[in-house]
């Protein structure tokens, strides 16, 4: 099945949209195909305010009004506790809360964008996606990431070259509660770190430590600047390591 298959069977559909490299171009295509498809943004503490930024630009630039949605991730304590499944009831809330909204705004489907290359084994979340009744037509029609920054790229979407940037809850370590505080000084320490000229890295806690994760590529520019990272994090953090073994680059 292709993209234009996919559409021309559900013409009108509500998308969970990330403003991310695969449900921007899901939204592209969608438009594309002249499908009534309108994104839905749920803005959390897990987000940053860069990636809220991208999606208003990304809607901006093809033409349709998102509708923003506030939710407090924090106030469930499945979510707030940070154990094991706690992207499932995560993923859970956000969904639900679209789909609630959706169906208000007269649409019965709702679409997000995972693609061919995310394993479910690997996340959690898409269980409940699947108890929710959500369709992936990236995934559905095979669509791997290299793909779709490929066809990105060549539809002139911005997004095709982002990073893959996960939430912030992501960067607290399962088990450790995750706070207003914690995640403002993960997002802090981040911005930082993009404004020195870094990108696809991951700014995690350990108890009250940061750890810093970046690509093995970037390992000798980090050694020339490291004083200057130590310095300017340490406003957020007392304790600050570099992971001497790097991270695995995005797709």
């Amino acid at each position: 099945m292709t993209l234009k298959d996919f559409f021309a069977r559900h013409p009108k559909a509500a998308l969970a949209f990330s403003g991310g490299v695969d449900s921007a171009y899901l939204l592209y295509a969608g438009l594309q195909c002249g499908a009534e498809i309108r994104p839905y943004y749920v803005k959390t503490q897990f987000q940053p305010e860069f990636e809220f930024r991208d999606a208003l630009r990304l809607c901006e630039q093809l033409g349709v009004e998102p509708r923003v949605l506030r939710l407090d991730a924090l106030c469930a304590e499945a979510v707030r506790c940070n154990g094991p499944d706690r992207c499932y009831h995560c993923k859970n809330n956000i969904m639900s809360t679209i789909i609630a909204a959706a169906e208000a705004d007269g649409f019965s489907l709702l679409l997000d964008g995972t693609n061919a290359s995310d394993e479910a084994g690997d996340r959690p979340g898409m269980r409940a996606l699947a108890e929710l009744g959500i369709q992936s037509p990236l995934r559905i029609c095979g669509l791997t990431k290299p793909e779709i920054r490929r066809l990105s790229r060549e539809a002139g979407l911005f997004t095709w070259d982002k990073p893959a940037y996960a939430c912030l809850a992501t960067r607290v370590r399962t088990g450790e509660e995750i706070t207003e505080e914690r995640l403002g000084k993960i997002e802090a320490a981040e911005g930082c770190l993009f404004r020195l000229g870094f990108s696809d890295f991951r700014v995690r806690t350990v108890g009250d430590m940061a750890l810093l994760q970046f690509t093995a590529e970037q390992l000798p520019a980090v050694q020339e600047a490291q004083e200057r990272i130590l310095e300017q994090l340490s406003v957020w953090f007392d304790q600050i390591r570099i992971d001497p073994e790097g991270r695995v680059k995005s797709l």
